[in-house]
């Protein structure tokens, strides 16, 4: 039997009263630095941000206080959660109750500030849209050092549906209510083949209507392409009992197991972390499918994506492995973006044809509401989007970004949409094209008129 509600304090202090202590220290923080025509910047420990930022001198804020799950409602379903807290906390938390977030973004050091303001998206989204659209109520540290409570329906709604996509230019997210859906303690897989794009995302939307129809107990729906002609379908259903589970936490990567099984069984836990343990298929660029080196790293632990960003730090930011690591002389196209899923199959021949970085993530999204009301990241709330997510390097050209350009205009092309959370090549004129300037600057006028914090260009583009 569940308490009708539960508070996550501990033996020391209730969170909820920490967090406001922690909320009045950073304010204070916050506003010496504005007074002294400081900069400021996050102390964030984790980050799943792929282009560079320069160094600028700013003032680092202490935001550990935030990393925290505060109070988990089991009736409303929902949980409060500080802006920093990684999703692996919030999940581990939440399913002791028996539910999940409606969307839980794949890797476990994503925060769920980082996931609302950055767009996060995972198998249930064909169900739930985007993480942004799974949220309750934000508080807000704005540029004038004030924080407001933003919900949908109060005085604050703007900025509530424009933070999504913003990525700290307009605020930083304290603290996050967030939706719950139940969830059993095992996931059923089916992995279904095809060769032909175009039957592949019929069947791929077929599949969503089917589930989004069905109601009842969670469901995923999500998919690879190994190489062209060679795609597969997962449908996953979340159920109270299985005869044996399978685990993909040590030796063997998840993502071999889609090619070489029709069905299979997890535990919830190791489903919404299937990814995680090998950054998809990402860390075999570390060598950690040669069983040498992934046996003892997994044995330490270190099979998870927080090893792979401080690998991937150490890489950055040294000029000698840069000069004769794997990398040199490479274009990195890491990308995630969303296509209409009546041209998916045309943008698939392209990214085989063009392109040619094998395997790449399938991921349906469509909104969860009737209407969509996210300015910075609009869709169309009544078509079924197909994200490609694709990241690897290929050769250098003789124009910089030439293939990381390419992809950014067929998108537009296509009438898709790119995530900022990567590099962006888009002239200025471009991008706020595409990015919605005047609904974009209607929320600076409001909450940072003085353009304390840099604009989205400045930010995701220019770095």
């Amino acid at each position: 039997m569940l308490p009708e509600k539960e508070s996550m304090g501990n033996t020391e202090e209730d969170k909820r009263s920490a967090f406001e202590r922690h909320k009045a220290a950073l304010v204070q923080s916050f506003r010496e630095a504005r007074e002294a025509g400081q900069r400021v910047r996050l102390g964030k420990r984790t980050s799943n941000l792929f282009r560079r930022r320069r160094a600028d001198g700013a003032r680092t804020l202490e935001v550990s206080g935030f990393n925290t799950v505060i109070e988990i409602d089991p009736v409303a379903r929902t949980v409060d959660v500080g802006g920093m807290t990684p999703y692996d906390a919030v999940v581990a938390a939440t399913l002791r109750h028996g539910l999940m977030p409606a969307v839980v973004p794949e890797l476990k050091s994503i925060t769920v500030g980082g996931a609302v303001t950055g767009g996060g998206i995972e198998s249930s989204s064909f169900r739930f849209g985007f993480v942004h659209e799974t949220v309750v109520e934000i508080e807000i540290l704005t540029a004038s050092g004030e924080v407001v409570l933003c919900r949908p329906d109060n005085a604050h709604s703007d900025l509530f549906f424009g933070f999504a996509n913003s990525y700290g230019t307009l605020g930083y997210a304290l603290r996050l209510r967030i939706e719950l859906v139940p969830a059993g303690p095992y996931v059923q897989l089916t992995h279904q083949r095809c060769e032909a794009p175009e039957t592949y995302f019929e069947a791929l939307a077929a599949s969503c209507g089917e589930e989004r129809a069905r109601g009842g107990a969670a469901s995923f729906v999500d998919g690879v392409v190994f190489r062209e002609g060679e795609m597969v379908r997962t449908v996953a259903r979340s159920c109270q009992s299985v005869e044996s589970v399978s685990s993909y936490r040590f030796m063997r990567p998840f993502y071999h197991s889609i090619r070489e099984r029709g069905e299979d069984w997890l535990s919830i836990e190791d489903y919404i972390w299937r990814w995680d343990t090998d950054w998809f298929w990402c860390a075999r660029a570390f060598g950690m499918e040669r069983p040498w080196i992934r046996f003892p790293v997994g044995l330490l632990g270190g099979l998870n994506s927080r090893t792979y960003w401080k690998i991937r730090h150490v890489y950055e930011n040294s000029r000698l492995l840069r000069r004769i690591g794997p990398g040199r002389g490479k274009e990195w196209v890491i990308q995630d973006v969303e296509i209409p899923v009546d041209r998916a199959a045309e943008f698939q021949h392209f990214l085989c044809g063009r392109i040619g970085i094998f395997p790449f993530w399938i991921c349906p999204a469509k909104a969860y509401e009737d209407s969509s009301r996210f300015p910075l990241y609009q869709t169309d709330p009544e078509t079924l989007y197909i994200n490609f997510g694709f990241w690897g390097g290929l050769p250098s050209g003789a124009e910089p970004d030439a293939h990381n350009r390419l992809v950014e205009t067929k998108v537009q092309e296509l009438g898709g949409k790119k995530s900022l959370y990567s590099t962006s090549h888009f002239s200025e004129s471009e991008f706020w094209e595409i990015y919605n300037q005047p609904a974009y600057r209607a929320l600076k006028n409001r909450y940072d008129p003085e353009d304390y914090f840099p604009d989205l260009y400045q930010k995701c583009v220019l770095g």
